[in-house]
């Protein structure tokens, strides 16, 4: 039996960013996995970053990861979200070409000659003295000190479709049933979770000429803060369409095949992005519903209807599609389905993302309650720097509110759990105008420096680019990167407004006691969601201090209950 300092269970977002960062940290590293042709594929929407998300992949780059260098490699369209708005709140985003994010990721792991991977089925964890010390898999058993679980929507997976059940993590792959009795069988507190995905369309079979054009971003930026070995992948158009009163009917009269709605499905989907009949079952006054049509790759014929995702039998599904402007005559090659698995609750674990009762296990991406494809793979370098940071006896490697969204999202996810799939939003971050996307890299790449999580190459760059922003503060801006150069602009714009917030924090952090407003004012405090509201309603807490208690009530909440009980006093 091999003894391995870190297993990773789990080839996805999570898992390959837990495996570089366990090696980068000087572990050597087993990544299990089920198919290793599939490592670091796109399993929905085939885009990477977005308002909030795409802040988690410039704070991943800045930690040496790997996913904005893939998404560099594969983009074929990029777009700034909110670019009309400041740029604390602005989002990268592009959408990649499959094949091309696959290949790189792999490409990327294979640079690590720590990183062993076995195309193989974890059936259990092995424990000794009520602590990790193995896997065993469906042919051998591999000894190690600590296991990061990244097993996305495998665990337990079932997918549903109309009235059709299969078990599976995706369409045609199988689930990990094993693996989930046993940490049933060890009484974790684990629940049920949903998720889902729009049918795929022939793009040879969808009307482009009637659609409204969606073209990428004229000026060149990257995701990383690396500058690419090759050239970007040539730019494609997107194209925008919308549901109509016609495709709703549909959707209604399909509702009682719906899975969602006959109660086979007890997990809760994500809030922020809903099914289409989810949609139309609660906005039942709204006359369509926007769609993108994003292309999947410069050679695939494939075509995500972003916006669209269901489990609707396929027989709705195809009358739906028809029902849509420039998509009568388009052919579905794949049909949508929901997939439910298993969580686990993520108060159970601590900020090092490691399990409090079961010493060794660490947890990343879905199963801590999250969705998508960047909170996973953040998750996936916590949790990597702090597996191999158990195994070897290092320090751990924890990211603070204040310093990253990666720290809030980890402080929201095991401080106040989940009721829903957990999506990241910049609303999250109470200290977002200084955790913004493009300066992710001055924020956190020295402490990835200091904690040995950075390579080399990329500490040369960082220290380069430093000497830039000195010049640049100093106004020379010879042979200073544009980037780099906007960077420094912004923070002197920000300069004022930063100061005043770093006082608000420290006077809050002295003020908890502070009687907060009473009830029936709490509606027209600025900057508390209606969720918050609900929440406080709910509890009603009477200081600050009982508010900072009350389940899922952000930080953000309480700044801005903080600063009406300035005002009134």
């Amino acid at each position: 039996m091999k003894h391995y300092d870190v297993v990773v269970i789990g080839g996805g977002h999570a898992g390959t960013e837990a495996a570089a960062a366990s090696a980068r940290r000087g572990a050597s590293v087993l990544l299990l996995t089920q198919r290793a042709d599939l490592i670091g594929a796109m399993s929905c929407n085939p885009s990477i970053g977005g308002v909030g998300k795409g802040h988690l992949v410039r704070e991943i780059d800045a930690l040496d990861g790997l996913m904005a260098v893939a998404a560099d490699a594969a983009s074929i369209h990029r777009r700034m979200l909110n670019r009309s708005k400041g740029l604390a709140v602005q989002g990268p985003r592009v959408q990649a070409d499959r094949r091309r994010y696959r290949d790189s990721i792999q490409s990327q792991l294979r640079e690590y000659a720590s990183i062993t991977i076995v195309e193989d089925e974890a059936l259990a964890l092995v424990l000794s003295g009520g602590r990790v010390a193995g896997v065993r898999t469906d042919r051998d058993t591999f000894l190690t000190s600590a296991v990061t679980l990244a097993t996305g929507t495998f665990l337990g997976g079932r997918l549903f479709r109309g009235a059709e059940r299969l078990d599976g993590g995706r369409i045609d792959e199988r689930p990990s049933r094993h693996l989930s009795e046993q940490l049933r069988s060890l009484a974790l507190p684990i629940g049920r979770l949903k998720t889902g995905t729009p049918p795929r369309l022939d793009g040879r079979t969808i009307d482009w000429a009637r659609l409204e054009r969606q073209p990428s971003d004229e000026e060149a930026w990257r995701m990383s803060f690396l500058l690419p070995p090759t050239a970007p992948p040539p730019q494609l158009a997107c194209a925008i369409t919308r549901t109509d009163a016609r495709g709703h009917d549909i959707i209604r009269a399909g509702l009682a095949e719906s899975p969602l709605f006959a109660g086979a499905i007890e997990g809760h989907g994500p809030r922020y992005c809903p099914s289409i009949e989810d949609k139309v079952h609660r906005f039942g006054d709204r006359d369509g519903h926007q769609i993108f049509l994003e292309p999947e790759g410069l050679d695939d014929h494939l075509v995500y209807p972003n916006g669209i995702s269901t489990s609707l039998s396929r027989e709705t599904q195809d009358r739906l599609i028809g029902s849509i402007a420039g998509l009568e005559r388009a052919r579905i090659a794949t049909y949508g389905y929901a997939v439910e698995y298993d969580f686990l609750d993520p108060r159970s674990l601590d900020h090092r993302l490691a399990l409090h009762v079961l010493p060794g296990l660490f947890c990343a991406g879905q199963i801590n309650g999250s969705t998508g494809y960047e909170e996973a793979a953040a998750q996936g370098l916590i949790a990597g720097c702090n597996a191999a940071a158990h195994a070897l006896s290092l320090d751990p490697f924890v990211c603070d509110r204040a310093t990253g969204y990666m720290g809030v999202m980890v402080d929201d996810l095991v401080l106040q759990g989940v009721s829903e799939p957990y999506r990241m939003l910049t609303a999250r971050a109470e200290y977002r105008l200084a955790l913004r996307a493009d300066n992710a890299e001055t924020r956190l790449t020295g402490m990835g420096v200091a904690g040995g999580i950075v390579r080399d190459d990329r500490r040369v760059s960082f220290e380069k680019r430093q000497e830039m922003r000195e010049r640049a503060r100093a106004g020379d801006l010879r042979d200073v990167d544009l980037d780099v150069r906007r960077e420094v602009e912004e923070d002197a714009r920000y300069a004022p407004y930063l100061e005043r917030q770093a006082r608000e924090v420290a006077q809050m952090r002295a003020d908890r006691e502070v009687a907060i407003p009473p009830l029936d004012a709490l509606p027209r405090i600025p900057g508390l969601s209606t969720e918050m509201i609900e929440r406080l309603t709910l509890a009603r807490p009477t200081t600050l201090d009982e508010a900072s208690r009350v389940r899922g009530v952000t930080p953000a909440a309480l700044s801005a209950l903080w600063l009406h009980a300035r005002k009134s006093t």
